[in-house]
């Protein structure tokens, strides 16, 4: 899916935060605010929306600032966030939990933006059964959502990662990676799956869409920063569901706007909308709403809390996949309400849907 790099491991990422001498986002009423992201089609808007003045014209309504900043390499970009350089940061809903939330820093999902619905997927080389990955090696982007996809897709088949074996592999090689000979299998995300698709040999045996709502897209905030700054929570409302309508539109100005997303990201305006096609886009506030609220939302990240926690990605010492609080927007907490750090909300989604922002 996302652009990732080899993951940092908690004990790296807090030698970062004290070598920068930044800590976590403070806590205070401020005027500027720093938004970072990466290359994704969930996240194009955020460009798009910097280039265009629709980050501007939020920031000008409420008497502030916003720098939005990109970041080639997605893995940076939530480290830096975790070190307190930035104050909010696009991220999948698993990647939330297992970085800034597990790295200590309180951290609220303002904006639910889409969930992945066939961008990831399991890609084997002449052989078009899912069954048939049994005994391989998997070449994937350990522990990041395609490890994830992995797992959930072996569980369909009442199999598990015993029955494979895990070769650890950047996405920056995995297009290259799958057409060696001794390849079989890969797990991926777009448009790296566009671009192995293309191979005769390649046949696609599961993508997210059999996982529906599980890999989401999210666009995060440091939750002391916002408790502090609510008029920066509604600020990024407004600008993502401002960039939604023209981004979605049927017009001219739709059609150039993703055009203009695609050639950022490396496509065309074709590669794009079919990117966008296996995507869940949440561009109507109230859908967003809708699938925040709903129970479902809960049992996925118990699902996803639990992989991470099996993987050791919850933190060194970690007893349980309780060890850190996950808020539900009904104040609902699975895990240890003592400590609460990763947190989903619908206000500011809630009050875009009723035009109150």
């Amino acid at each position: 899916m996302q652009t990732f790099s080899k993951l940092l491991s908690i004990a790296a990422l807090t030698s970062v935060i004290a070598l920068s001498g930044l800590g976590p986002a403070q806590a205070e009423a401020k005027k500027d605010f720093k938004v970072a992201w990466s290359i994704y089609v969930g996240w194009m808007p955020w460009g798009y929306a910097s280039d265009t003045g629709i980050v501007k014209k939020w920031a000008d309504k409420y008497g502030i600032t916003i720098e939005v900043t990109q970041f080639n390499d997605y893995v940076e970009s939530m480290n830096q966030y975790t070190a307190g350089a930035f104050d909010a940061v696009t991220l999948t809903n698993m990647d939330g939990l297992s970085i800034p939330a597990a790295g200590g820093v309180d951290t609220t999902a303002v904006i639910v933006g889409d969930f992945s619905s066939g961008n990831d997927a399991i890609i084997l080389k002449d052989k078009d059964k899912l069954e048939d990955i049994k005994g391989s090696n998997v070449n994937l982007v350990e522990f990041s959502v395609s490890h994830y996809l992995l797992a959930r897709a072996l569980e369909t088949i009442g199999s598990s990662e015993r029955d494979v074996k895990v070769v650890n592999t950047s996405d920056a090689d995995m297009v290259g990676a799958y057409k060696a000979d001794d390849v079989t299998a890969v797990v991926t995300w777009n448009p790296l799956v566009a671009s192995i698709m293309e191979e005769p040999s390649a046949k696609k045996v599961f993508d997210s869409s059999q996982i529906p709502g599980e890999i989401i897209d999210l666009m995060v905030a440091n939750s002391d920063v916002l408790k502090d700054n609510p008029d920066f929570g509604k600020a990024l409302a407004g600008i993502w569901y401002d960039t939604m309508a023209v981004m979605t539109a049927d017009t001219d100005e739709g059609k150039a706007a993703r055009s203009a997303m695609g050639a950022a990201s490396g496509t065309d305006l074709a590669g794009f909308e079919a990117q966008m096609a296996a995507t869940k886009l949440f561009d109507k506030a109230a859908d967003a709403v809708a699938f925040t609220t709903s129970p479902d939302l809960s049992k996925t990240m118990d699902l996803v809390r639990a992989f991470l926690f099996e993987k050791g990605l919850l933190g060194s010492g970690a007893a349980s996949a309780d060890v850190i609080g996950i808020e539900m927007p009904d104040g609902a907490v699975l895990g240890d309400k003592g400590n609460v750090k990763f947190r989903f909300t619908a206000t500011y989604m809630d009050a875009a849907a009723k035009g109150a922002l």
